[in-house]
């Protein structure tokens, strides 16, 4: 891990390493493993909803939620490369995957009214020019990539690689899931839509995802010039359904049919607090591939064999989380019915304390989750863990939204949005490592993330319109991907079936 003189935080969009096959590794910045204690949990009873009465209706506030959170895209990206920070305001590096959220969220801000179309495809050339132009090479230094991927931070005026940190498989993937969706949506005939389109197929077939399968049938988490691969793989459900999905339907470099199976033979099968689930504790995980794929009844082999679909396994891991707010079995303070939500964000301080007789562990960046394999809580909520599952659990999930905003009100629901994260449990008279204390409400985080603003959007999207799902249905890759992967059933039985590649 790099010293905190140098960087602010730990990078939110490690939780790719931290979780992967399943859980095996927190790989932070030059891949250090990161010691985590587990939780010792009690047993009391959470707090029923305590919500007022909202001062805006669900429409308005889902509305004025969309337009904050699409204007954190909208202002922050780089007037010259297009790169969106990975935070904001302390000053940050960009990050590749945010950027893919910030591709997708131009299309909603075009379709909303948010800017004009030609705003949006504009902003969307800038980006797709600056990253296909950028160097890519095995050098450390200076580079962009390798080999069609990107590394996970880059400088945010030069757009070069950040200090050491890896190249990403995930963080790609998600860039090249914003870039599909673009190309979805701007399919007009004039020079600049059309060059969209160009330049997509151009980063998307740019990518080798062969040339990642460090071993058999397993694409590598990530790689660095300085030590190659790292050494843990994609397997066992995480947020890399995504990845898979587009490199098996790669126009280019396609991974072979057997990395899903490949995938899938972890998966770790739970039932925790009522639900029954492929497990991953964070709630991320669940949400991050369904930001632009539906798999509303479409089904794999492996769940075929349990009956369910991946956006049910999405609602179960939902209701198992709220589940455990209301059990409460940790002693946080605020968590109930309406308050909860454990996925990767900020947090206060790394640092023990005794509060009111109990020893609490409380962490800074961390990937939070429970489920019976990994549990990890500290008393962190973060309101994109609800937000990511709107399509899924509606009935929920917007109370949750709605109560966090009127219980902070400006402390936590601001300018763009929902502020990261907030913890009731850590006292005050602390030396905070970020964020603020606000008297009565404890621990409250001062910046936005780039890829949790951009969860919170796309999904809020999906809820209202299915907007994003709907264009990725339409790219060809995208359903060979699937097809591949052996899903059918649903809107894939719709399509003409699978045709072998000339």
């Amino acid at each position: 891990m790099f010293p905190a003189s140098e960087i602010h935080q730990q990078p939110p969009h490690e939780r790719s390493k931290e979780f992967a096959s399943p859980y095996r590794a927190w790989w932070l910045r030059g891949w250090v493993i990161l010691i985590l204690a587990a939780m010792v949990l009690g047993c009391t009873t959470g707090h029923p909803s305590t919500m007022a009465k909202p001062d805006l209706t669900d429409q308005a506030f889902m509305e004025l939620l969309s337009q904050r959170s699409f204007q954190f895209f909208w202002d922050q990206a780089d007037p010259d490369t297009g790169l969106i920070p990975d935070r904001y305001p302390t000053p940050s590096f960009a990050s590749i995957a945010a950027v893919g959220f910030g591709l997708t969220a131009y299309p909603i801000g075009a379709e909303r009214g948010y800017v004009t179309r030609a705003q949006a495809s504009q902003r969307v050339l800038k980006t797709l020019r600056f990253l296909v132009q950028a160097p890519q090479g095995p050098d450390p230094q200076g580079m962009t990539g390798y080999k069609g991927f990107y590394y996970h931070f880059l400088d945010m005026k030069t757009g070069k690689r950040f200090q050491q940190v890896e190249l990403s498989t995930i963080d790609t993937a998600l860039l090249v899931a914003g870039a599909v969706s673009c190309k979805a949506y701007f399919k007009g005939t004039g020079a600049e839509e059309t060059e969209i389109r160009q330049l997509v197929d151009q980063l998307y077939g740019n990518v080798d995802w062969t040339w990642a399968m460090a071993r058999p049938n397993r694409v590598a988490l990530g790689w660095s010039p300085e030590g190659g691969f790292l050494p843990h793989d994609w397997i066992g459900y995480t947020e890399a359904m995504v990845l898979l999905t587009l490199g098996l339907g790669s126009p280019t470099h396609p991974l072979p049919a057997e990395a899903w199976p490949t995938f899938t033979s972890t998966n770790p099968w739970v039932t925790f607090y009522g639900q029954s689930y492929v497990s991953f504790g964070p709630l991320f995980g669940h949400q991050f591939s369904h930001a632009w794929i539906d798999y509303r009844n479409i089904r794999d082999d492996y769940m075929r064999v349990k009956g369910i679909d991946y956006a049910e396994n999405t609602r179960r891991a939902t209701y198992a989380q709220r589940a455990y707010a209301i059990a409460n079995p940790g002693h946080w303070k605020g968590y109930g019915s309406d308050i909860w939500g454990l996925s990767a964000c900020d947090g206060p301080a790394d640092i023990t304390l005794t509060v009111d007789g109990q020893v609490r562990k409380f962490l800074t960046y961390a990937a939070r989750g429970v489920d019976p394999i990994h549990p990890l809580d500290d008393g962190t909520i973060s309101p994109d863990a609800a937000a990511g599952s709107l399509p899924f659990a509606p009935e929920i999930a917007l109370p949750a939204l709605q109560a966090m905003r009127l219980r902070f009100g400006q402390d936590l629901f601001s300018t763009y949005g929902f502020l990261n994260a907030f913890n009731e449990t850590f006292p005050p008279g602390q030396r905070l490592q970020h964020g603020k204390m606000v008297p009565g409400l404890g621990w409250v985080d001062t910046d936005y993330l780039g890829i949790e603003v951009g969860l919170i959007l796309v999904m809020l999207e999906n809820h209202r319109t299915g907007m994003i799902w709907n264009l990725m249905k339409t790219d060809p890759q995208v359903v060979r991907g699937l097809q591949r992967a052996g899903f059918s059933g649903g809107w894939l039985n719709a399509l003409p079936p699978l045709q072998p590649r000339p």
